[in-house]
């Protein structure tokens, strides 16, 4: 099995590709081999020996390109290393709470059986008005929504250390 990590994302507006690049910043930091790259360019986890997943979440619906990747690789991920993340909650306060713990949508469960990732969590996504055109600001007004970037660095830095910690721990690198 390789040691190359893959930290691949499915991103609408831009701020979930932001994040997985963070994520994979954070890796290389911690010693390692990373490719970060769009879902669309990926075709399997081959030559890979551990996957992060990262969709923007939108209406609960993670981005179909993502939902694709899952499905058509289940089998060759559930043989390594998988952790998957979304983001677009945004307001105060932990983003899983506002989620009341629903990462993923309903219909991704059987893959999710499958994979057995080593955990899922949702980052705050980033609601700026120059991220969105006119429709979606619309609707962040109708809500009463605040467009801001909710992000929080320090949390997505902290998964990403924890990632890097349990492969460092199963390679027997230190």
């Amino acid at each position: 099995m390789s040691d190359k990590v893959l930290v691949t994302y499915a991103s609408k507006h831009g701020a979930t590709a932001e994040i997985a690049e963070k994520i994979g910043e954070v890796l290389r930091e911690n010693g390692l081999d990373v490719d970060v790259k769009t879902v669309k360019t990926v075709k399997s986890a081959a030559g890979y020996g551990a996957v992060v997943l990262g969709s923007a979440s939108y209406y609960g619906r993670w981005c179909g390109d993502a939902v694709k990747f899952l499905k058509a690789n289940a089998t060759q991920l559930a043989g390594m290393p998988t952790w998957l993340f979304m983001s677009g909650p945004t307001g105060k306060g932990d983003p899983r709470e506002l989620l009341k713990g629903v990462l993923y949508p309903a219909s991704l469960q059987p893959v999710i059986d499958t994979i057995k990732p080593r955990e899922v969590t949702a980052f705050h996504g980033d609601s700026s008005s120059d991220r969105f055109g006119g429709w979606e600001r619309w609707i962040l007004r109708r809500v009463g929504a605040d467009a801001a970037d909710f992000r929080d660095w320090d949390m997505i830095t902290a998964w990403a250390n924890k990632i890097a910690a349990d492969l460092k721990t199963k390679s027997g690198k230190k």
